[in-house]
């Protein structure tokens, strides 16, 4: 069989993002053929397509995706044709397509009260939200956070889900209308910078009575790290989880003394997600708060799966809020 799909040949700029047909192998034992109906943005991708994210070339690309399983590979078990799946890894990058061969292992399965656009959209930005405000820091009712980032797919969700916590949010933001979006999602104080040279320090310690933000959640990193370590209160955490703006400066750790010795680590996703029945609780976690309404997918962008090299333009240029889908 064959499909239309996103090859990378090399590093650069979205012009790289290369729109072909190719061939969809039989699935084997422990695998199925899905046919997408939405695909989920990550400025993830962006990261792969560049290199700062590095992947052997040449290479599909796209982790994370909502589909209808077609075919299922000989002795495969635990699900069947017609069954609708999302999924955010497994082997193989092969999401900007309009059918791939994935590992049922990596899949999940949708309930009804969530459709294949949300699923789509809040998967990867949603588990990833989930392990960030339950697990690398446990945020309770109280709690002051800050999130950068504020009006982004992770962004978005993190502030609603920390809002129906009991903790106060302040989002950092790099304009007055994605204030407003952020502050009409959950976000008690957002603070609007500079792109270049943001400063936000002063303002948390202001909001925060002198005192600092209980945990700093940094998805922006080299522009932003100093700012975000000047921002925590005594013994808090800081936790970077993305390199926007690139990776984090090194850090002399005996430096971090006399800034109330904050914990501070990089989370990735894959570190939180590693057997099944993690994944399947933090993704049930994520259903929860969906269908209780804690948490409510913004999908603000939607684009032609062929017109994802736009995608990649827009995202980079922050030019979106909210998530945004590919359609096939």
């Amino acid at each position: 069989m064959k499909t239309n799909a996103f090859r990378l040949y090399k590093n650069g700029g979205p012009k790289v993002l290369k729109w072909e047909t190719v061939d969809v192998p039989e699935p084997g034992k422990g695998e199925v053929q899905i046919k997408h109906t939405a695909i989920g943005l990550n400025l993830a991708d962006t990261y792969r397509r560049i290199g700062l994210y590095p992947i052997s070339l040449p290479s599909g690309i796209g982790n994370e995706a909502a589909g209808v399983v077609e075919a299922v590979g000989p002795g495969t078990r635990g699900i069947k044709v017609g069954d609708r799946v999302g999924y955010i890894g497994g082997p193989g990058l092969d999401g900007y397509s309009q059918r791939r061969v994935a590992a049922v292992d990596s899949l999940i399965p949708l309930p009804d009260s969530i459709d294949d656009r949300t699923a789509a959209a809040s998967l990867l930005k949603g588990i990833t939200a989930q392990y960030l405000l339950r697990d690398a820091y446990k945020v309770k009712k109280g709690d002051t956070i800050v999130v950068h980032a504020a009006a982004g797919g992770v962004g978005a969700i993190m502030c609603q889900w920390a809002n129906a916590l009991g903790a106060t949010v302040i989002g950092i933001v790099s304009s007055e209308a994605k204030a407003k979006f952020a502050k009409k999602n959950g976000c008690h104080h957002p603070i609007v910078v500079s792109r270049t040279k943001p400063k936000f320090a002063k303002k948390v310690r202001e909001i925060t009575n002198g005192e600092g933000a209980h945990c700093i959640y940094d998805s922006v990193g080299k522009d932003t790290w100093a700012e975000s370590l000047a921002s925590v209160r005594l013994r808090g955490s800081v936790i970077n989880f993305g390199s926007a703006s690139g990776n984090p400066p090194l850090i002399d750790i005996a430096k971090t003394g006399p800034m109330g010795s904050p914990y501070i680590a990089r989370c990735a996703l894959v570190n939180y997600t590693t057997s099944r029945k993690e994944l399947m609780a933090r993704a049930r976690d994520l259903f929860q708060a969906i269908e209780s309404g804690d948490v409510k997918i913004k999908i603000n962008q939607r684009y032609k799966l062929k017109d994802a090299a736009q995608a990649h333009r827009d995202i980079e240029a922050r030019k979106t809020t909210g998530s945004t889908v590919l359609l096939p």
